[in-house]
């Protein structure tokens, strides 16, 4: 009698016990609710109001004119010349930008992984560069150091008697990579330096003890180490770059073959005024963007789990 009637007993101490469970958990969430509310308004319903203009013919300067046309426009974007230059152009850009500032980042890295009197001081001044607003960057590069009148490099070439080009003139896209990997190759050295202090040093103290060289060791021990970091950052950078704006804006005006798409993207919309457009070369960008950043998730994910399991 006592066996059966046992649990019965505990049933509604289960069923009292779910209610206070659930509440507790939404308890927990409150406080996340108004950021989510917050991100959704912000971020979410401005994407999906450029999402339904992208497939509406509509001009700005002819409100009433506009009409739905369906996926013409992301047609236009991918089989227009300028617009196929534009994203040729950010190819380029993302990927000369984030291969120099990776190779700069791992050779700075490597530096500051050593002990030596300063380190601290000549820690700080490396990473000052991401530090700098963009377009103050941008603004630094054209003036103090491209312009041909006054310029820094030129000074130094009048120095030792050498030519006075017009850096921008003559290399515009070059002078807009330039500028970018001074900004970014902080950001890079951070994540390779942060790779190198949690690498197995007894490890390396045992190749050593085996003979083994410092090109050795890079080669078959600390470059496989760095490898998750590496995509980290040429990931993480990636989707900055193919985003950026200020540089090719204030050094170039978008012209001499450096607009690429976010500057086309300003061009449709502020200056073409056509807003399906411009909507759909933004999405094509947000959606990008999207993709880059769910690989950059997963190298993200596969770090944590192997420092949990380490651990």
């Amino acid at each position: 009698m006592t066996a059966t009637t046992a649990p019965l007993a505990t049933a509604p101490v289960r069923a009292a016990r779910r209610p206070s469970a659930r509440l507790r958990a939404w308890a927990t969430r409150a406080p996340l609710m108004p950021a989510l509310v917050f991100l959704i308004v912000v971020t979410q319903l401005p994407f999906v109001a450029t999402l339904v203009i992208s497939f509406f013919d509509w001009n700005a300067l002819y409100p009433k004119a506009r009409h739905f046309t369906g996926l013409d426009n992301y047609r236009q974007v991918l089989t227009d010349a300028d617009l196929r230059h534009s994203v040729w152009t950010t190819v380029l850009l993302t990927v000369a930008v984030v291969l120099v500032s990776l190779v700069l980042g791992l050779a700075l890295a490597l530096l500051l992984d050593r002990r030596f009197r300063g380190r601290g001081i000549v820690r700080t001044l490396l990473i000052a560069p991401f530090l700098v607003v963009p377009v103050a960057a941008a603004l630094l590069w054209k003036h103090v150091l491209y312009n041909p009148e006054y310029g820094l490099l030129n000074g130094l070439l009048h120095y030792v008697g050498g030519p006075q080009p017009d850096w921008i003139s003559n290399n515009p896209l070059l002078a807009v990579e330039a500028s970018l990997v001074w900004q970014w190759t902080p950001f890079m050295m951070l994540i390779l330096l942060a790779g190198l202090q949690s690498r197995d040093h007894e490890q390396i103290e045992a190749a050593r003890v085996d003979g083994a060289g410092d090109w050795q060791i890079f080669r078959h021990l600390t470059l496989p180490h760095l490898r998750r970091y590496l995509e980290l950052g040429a990931l993480l950078g990636s989707i900055y770059i193919v985003q950026n704006f200020d540089a090719v804006f204030t050094i170039t005006s978008g012209g001499l073959g450096t607009a690429n798409l976010p500057y086309t993207v300003y061009q449709s919309f502020y200056q073409a005024h056509e807003n399906g457009l411009a909507s759909a070369a933004g999405v094509l960008v947000v959606i990008g963007s999207i993709i880059i950043a769910t690989f950059a998730l997963r190298v993200v994910s596969s770090l944590f789990r192997e420092e949990v399991s380490r651990a």
